[in-house]
């Protein structure tokens, strides 16, 4: 096999164009097997290997500087810069990242998986290059529905401003997660290759030039408005009025033409564009008669069959909270949903089959997405803004200054909460409860079983001020109706009679609560165990029989410093005044960024599973009996 020779970039360089599309089949053979085996983002990674191979055999990295936005595309880059043995680990504990990594290789300068940043890298780099004295250049490749996001046009413009030299390939394949919501990224020369159009233009141009004295003026008039016509239609109008040349469409997976235009622009004194169409899921069938998502992502599947039905299959709390906004939809005709590009991962697509225009899909545009449902809130609305918690983090700013100030009724649905595990440290949602603590009048709900959402749902669309719900991905908790907690109010597990642990478990970290307190019972130390549900405001009653427990351990899968584990504390403190309070032990997420492994060994590493919170537990009450007392303290 051809793909067995090549063990970096040079080798790209003395095959023939024959030889390439040979190889670029046993590149999307490879990545179809090997996505089979560990799971991963297929779609975008099988459009992109002709656009690949060519950026490898024209630029030479790693001297020239290769970035990817996003980085979900770049599997094709990782095979040819020596990765391929490593692919039986893809995603894996201490295997190989699914986005570049600066760990991994010198070919790889960003850590990019949250799309629409590459342009200002680019811009960041191509500036330093040209202030530095060696040669090299910079070529960025945003595609995938990354040119949907405001930050790329902020960068766009600047880089037209400034006329920094740097190359730009729009991969263009019409999608995202789904088909993409731009005008950009439709078929952009629509009319310049339109036979119809051509066909008229050529026809008034006859007509008005064979009219008596005024001809030559009708058909120079004639000229302006299909010229007009043409470039309200292409982007190129729109590339060139912020000083960046335009070229193209080109075939993308013609490695000859590619060749051709990325060595033309490579030579251009300034910011390029250079537009490259390609089909996502190009040469996998499964993949391409996927009309949702071109299999953008897929889990572990059989090759000769595809991921099949189960691929689409909702995860437990994200079908829940698919179903629950549907429901209240149906109640209150001012319920409305928005999302950034994913609608079929968030759980939106049944309710855009069900109420198209109370649906809204922003692209990837976390931030408009929040100040839009603002203004829906102010009109009258009760929009419920459905995100990933990772992107969340992306529009902190509108949610605190254009939500929060204005005590607007927006409900953000913050799906894959906590620990998430394969996609590594960008992708964890660890921010979200920090983050939210700082909004002053937002209610936060952490639901502890699938049977809680609904009931948090209908409750937070009852408020007058903001709301977020956090809820994870993967096993979820499942629960008798009758337990069901109801409006604000926490609820207790477990009681002890002898006030000496109290613990309380946010979300899904209430199941490691209850397996520490059955761990602890065997030793003869008796536990009461909280679910607070609503971890802003925390409810009284809780903190209130918290305080007279002589350790209090709070459980979150989010950042220990700053999280709900600190608020406790803080409220617990006040409450108890000069009298004293519990110790209080914060178990949460440390102040670092964690790698990929499986949800389940990441919390286990720390600390966050039943073992491990009875373990800090025994060596609190073991370390208080040698000392005289409880502090307060992280763990």
């Amino acid at each position: 096999m051809l793909l067995e020779r090549v063990k970096s970039p040079d080798d790209l360089r003395g095959l023939s164009y024959a030889e390439l599309d040979e190889l670029a089949a046993e590149i999307r053979q490879f990545i179809v097997g090997a996505v089979a085996e560990t799971g991963g983002h297929l779609g975008s990674n099988l459009g992109a290997v002709e656009l690949t191979l060519a950026l490898h055999r024209v630029f030479e990295s790693p001297r020239d500087i290769i970035l990817w936005d996003t980085g979900h595309q770049a599997y094709t880059h990782k095979i040819v810069t020596g990765r391929a043995n490593r692919f039986d680990q893809l995603r894996q504990e201490d295997g190989l990242s699914g986005y570049p990594n600066r760990i991994e290789s010198e070919h790889d300068w960003v850590e990019n998986s949250h799309a629409s940043t590459i342009l200002s890298y680019a811009h960041g780099l191509a500036a330093s290059v040209a202030k530095g004295t060696t040669s090299r250049k910079v070529v960025s490749v945003i595609g995938d529905g990354s040119m949907t996001g405001g930050m790329a046009y902020e960068a766009l413009n600047n880089l037209g401003h400034s006329g920094t030299r740097c190359v730009i390939v729009l991969n263009d394949n019409g999608r995202s997660y789904a088909p993409t919501v731009s005008s950009l990224t439709e078929s952009v020369s629509r009319l310049r290759l339109n036979p119809q159009y051509l066909n008229f233009r050529r026809f008034g141009e006859q007509v008005a030039g064979d009219l008596p004295v005024v001809g030559p003026y009708m058909a120079k008039a004639w000229k302006g408005m299909t010229a007009a016509m043409r470039e309200v239609a292409e982007p190129v109008v729109f590339f060139e009025a912020l000083g960046v040349r335009y070229v193209g469409p080109i075939d993308g997976h013609d490695v000859a033409g590619l060749e051709d235009a990325l060595r033309h622009a490579a030579d251009f004194d300034g910011p390029i564009v250079v537009h490259v169409l390609t089909q996502k899921g190009r040469g996998y069938p499964p993949a391409e008669d996927d009309d949702e998502k071109c299999l953008h992502d897929a889990p572990v599947f059989d090759v000769a069959t595809g991921p099949g039905a189960s691929a689409s299959k909702l995860h437990p709390y994200t079908e829940a909270f698919s179903n629950a906004i549907i429901a209240e939809a149906k109640r209150h005709p001012q319920v409305t949903a928005i999302t950034a590009a994913m609608p079929g991962p968030t759980g939106l697509l049944p309710f855009q089959d069900q109420f198209p225009d109370r649906y809204f899909d922003v692209g990837i545009a976390e931030q408009h997405a929040v100040t839009m449902a603002a203004g829906m809130a102010m009109g009258g609305l009760r929009p419920v803004v459905a995100l990933y918690s990772t992107f969340f983090t992306r529009a902190f700013d509108q949610a605190n200054l254009d939500v929060g100030m204005h005590k607007l009724p927006v409900v953000f649905a913050l799906d894959r909460a906590g620990i998430t595990g394969d996609d590594g440290a960008s992708h964890h949602g660890v921010l979200d409860m920090v983050l939210c603590q700082q909004i002053p009048g937002l209610t936060m709900f952490a639901p502890s079983s699938v049977q809680e959402l609904p009931e948090m749902l209908a409750t937070a669309l009852s408020l007058e001020g903001p709301a977020a719900i956090r809820f994870p991905k993967g096993v979820a908790r499942q629960i008798d109706p009758s337990d069901v907690g109801s409006g604000l109010a926490a609820k207790r597990w477990r009681t002890s009679e002898s006030r000496e642990v109290a613990l309380i478990g946010v979300g899904k970290m209430l199941t490691a609560a209850l397996e520490a307190a059955e761990l602890l019972a065997e030793e003869g130390i008796d536990a009461t165990v909280w679910d607070p549900r609503v971890v802003k405001p925390l409810d009284p009653l809780m903190l209130a029989d918290a305080a007279v427990h002589r350790l209090v351990v709070t459980i979150e899968d989010g950042f220990r410093t700053g999280g709900i584990g600190s608020t406790t504390a803080s409220s617990l403190s006040a409450l108890a005044g000069s009298v004293g309070s519990p110790g209080v032990i914060t178990l949460g997420i440390p102040d670092a960024y964690i790698p990929q492994a499986t949800p389940a060994k990441i919390l286990a590493r720390l600390g966050l599973d039943g073992p491990g919170v009875a373990a800090s537990v025994r060596t609190a009450l073991s370390s208080a009996s040698g000392a005289g007392g409880l502090a307060t303290a992280p763990a």
